[in-house]
């Protein structure tokens, strides 16, 4: 009799590490788990969650059962949105004033040190200037000891490699760090883009590296010798060991792992999807099974990089987006998390403590709702070099309690170093959030109740949505508990109508925003918009508010079980998934040159060229999906062409893109 197999799946997101262990015979949850993710060592939350689910599964699954560890983090994305990471050199060959200015190294990344050198291939791959290798060593002579990491473009290398491999070759030997070439990252022409991508794969190495050194730590702990995998952000997986060369591949790896989880749970092919989490909602529309992938390349803090991910929009809008409210009693959602009143309340009983003192006192009472926390796991690791004396004494007040904002932030300065050391993940902010209101209104029940009953209480004192009156005391602060939820409630309702039209439309747009607030009559006009696909709603916060969501849009979303897990799912399901590139150029003297990592290949026929192409891409893909041992290949190979018009069959042909795309099971 066979044994058993199971794949274990993490997912570490901005509030909560989930893991989950899935038999891959039953497709079954054998067990599943959630921990608090610890910004300050993310291994932290990682070791709990997978503890919870071996010990929860002990007598069923066993170490050696474990086939599979799959990983999903967004780790990548958030540092580099913060800025975080290691400092980079960047060697840019052949790039001009204008190129440079168009890669936005120095506004997307100001502690980049960049240097320009000679060498430089025509589009056709032919070397138009030999690279100037004295000067790279100069440069690296110089510098070496001051950088983590380097990344290196040249502006034609997709057409030919040649100067980017010397450069990293001599990195290497002079320094020994990593380095990452951009044309190990995009086929696309865009030099200046693929630079800053290759600048910002090479800022994060050293994190990924950590992630993954910390988690095959914990699973050694179990006795787990699975191999390892991570979610890249188009929904596949790839090895760790990919991966670590490869960081930057892992931006939106937690959505898109959602996204197949949510295929996975509620077996549906076509649906939109609204992940809801502590920190943000992501919303995207699946056909067939899998994602659209964004052709134009993710966004990275406002800069567009040349990674395909899913195409997903992200709103910051979660459980735990901050409330507030304006000088009109106005409630609005901002775009930032704090930690609910609720979680500290739970976590540490002083706070309620100070929260009752506070309300005893009867004078400033929303400020007296806002606490300044250190982040679990920040003492295990020193602060980064680069953080002012100022702003390290400051840090040193915040010990393992939480403390009342007002101790310590009294001036503009004050306010501006929190902000700072926020946005750094030193520090966080503890308040008042639609988690909080779902507390007291019941409809959440994992921390503590009496701390969000404090806090309600005293923001709605303190904007005149409570009154003194004791013999009502309960039921007002139920009303404006309410009232947080419908205005999280009617925010999710939106986002969906937004993605569903495929058009950006005003919050207060007078059709859209009666339908979101629960009503259908508008005037003399009864409405309605109903979905035209299921909604499947998952994350923690989805059962809390995606039935109200639901009512609004005149539809029962699909809620499955197992939603609040299932981006663990998702990586836990995760197939292989890698694609091969050939560029075919029409030659300056005729005939046709074929691009891929290495020399050009010439080729005098189009149709040469075409067939020649399709054989290289589907070999060089499958052999890509063997090396991350990947089995049941499926291929697939497309082209994209520019024709001459008018031209019969290929005599016409231009230049092409030749695709190849495999997508195989872990093995």
């Amino acid at each position: 009799i066979a044994m058993s197999s199971y794949n274990i799946g993490i997912d570490t997101g901005g509030t909560y590490t989930d893991a989950v262990i899935l038999d891959t015979q039953s497709r079954e949850v054998i067990a599943s788990a959630k921990a608090l993710t610890t910004r300050g060592d993310l291994s932290i939350g990682v070791i709990e969650a997978l503890g919870q689910v071996m010990t929860s599964s002990a007598g069923t699954v066993s170490a050696e059962m474990i086939s599979l560890v799959s990983l999903s983090t967004t780790l990548a994305t958030n540092a580099l949105v913060e800025g975080q990471g290691s400092r980079v050199g960047v060697i840019l060959m052949g790039f001009d004033d204008v190129m440079l200015d168009r890669s936005n190294l120095e506004s997307a990344i100001p502690t980049a040190v960049v240097t320009r050198v000679a060498g430089r291939h025509n589009h056709d791959g032919s070397e138009a200037r030999p690279l100037d290798e004295a000067a790279i060593r100069s440069f690296l002579e110089a510098e070496k000891e001051s950088f983590g990491a380097f990344a290196v473009a040249s502006h034609y290398s997709v057409r030919n490699p040649a100067h980017e491999r010397r450069a990293q070759e001599i990195v290497r030997e002079v320094t020994g760090s990593p380095v990452t070439a951009s044309c190990d990252l995009s086929e696309a022409l865009n030099g200046p883009r693929r630079a800053l991508t290759a600048a910002f794969n090479a800022r994060i190495i050293s994190m990924i590296v950590a992630l993954v050194d910390a988690v095959r730590g914990a699973l050694a702990g179990h006795n787990i010798t699975a191999p390892l995998m991570i979610v890249k952000g188009d929904g596949s997986i790839a090895s760790a060991e990919a991966v670590v060369e490869k960081p930057i591949e892992t931006i939106l790896s937690g959505p898109a792992a959602s996204v197949i989880g949510a295929n996975f749970l509620s077996k549906e092919p076509n649906f939109i999807i609204s992940d809801i989490g502590g920190t943000t909602t992501d919303v995207a529309i699946v056909k067939n099974g899998w994602p659209d992938l964004n052709e134009a390349g993710s966004m990275v803090g406002g800069f567009r990089t040349m990674i395909k991910a899913i195409d997903m929009q992200t709103i910051g809008l979660g459980g735990d987006s901050a409330i507030e409210i304006d000088h009109r009693g106005r409630v609005s959602l901002e775009a930032h998390r704090v930690v609910p009143l609720a979680l500290l309340g739970h976590r540490w009983p002083s706070v309620i403590k100070d929260l009752k003192h506070s309300l005893s006192q009867g004078m400033g009472l929303g400020l007296a709702t806002m606490f300044l926390v250190r982040p679990e796991g920040y003492e295990k690791h020193p602060l980064p070099s680069d953080i002012p004396e100022a702003d390290r004494e400051f840090l040193s007040l915040v010990t393992e309690q939480p403390i009342r904002w007002s101790q310590l932030v009294n001036r503009v300065s004050d306010r501006n170093r929190v902000n700072r050391l926020v946005n750094r993940g030193l520090l966080q902010i503890g308040g008042f959030t639609p988690s909080d209101a779902a507390h007291v209104l019941d409809r959440q029940s994992q921390w503590s109740r009496e701390a969000a009953e404090l806090v309600t209480l005293m923001i709605g004192r303190s904007y005149a949505k409570i009154s003194y009156n004791d013999k009502t005391l309960d039921e007002e602060c139920r009303a404006f508990a309410q009232e947080i939820y419908d205005a999280m409630v009617a925010k999710s309702a939106h986002v969906l109508i937004e993605r569903l039209t495929g058009n950006s439309i005003a919050f207060d747009d007078p059709i859209v925003s009666t339908i979101t607030h629960g009503k259908t009559q508008l005037g003399d006009l009864n409405i309605s918009l109903v979905p035209d696909l299921p909604v499947v709603a998952v994350g923690g916060p989805a059962p809390v508010f995606y039935g109200s969501v639901g009512d609004r849009l005149g539809i029962t979303p699909i809620i499955p079980k197992g939603s609040e897990v299932a981006n663990a799912i998702g990586a836990a399901i995760g197939m292989i998934k890698v694609h091969a590139v050939i560029e075919i150029s029409s030659g300056e003297s005729g005939g046709y040159h074929l691009h891929q990592d290495g020399k050009p290949i010439k080729v005098t026929s189009p149709t040469e060229a075409i067939e020649q192409a399709k054989v290289l891409a589907e070999e060089w893909a499958v052999k890509k999906a063997e090396a991350m041992d990947a089995v049941n290949l499926q291929t697939e190979v497309s082209v994209e062409r520019l024709d001459i018009p008018g031209m019969e069959n290929d005599r016409g042909l231009i230049s092409a893109t030749v695709t190849a795309e495999c997508l195989g099971s872990p093995q």
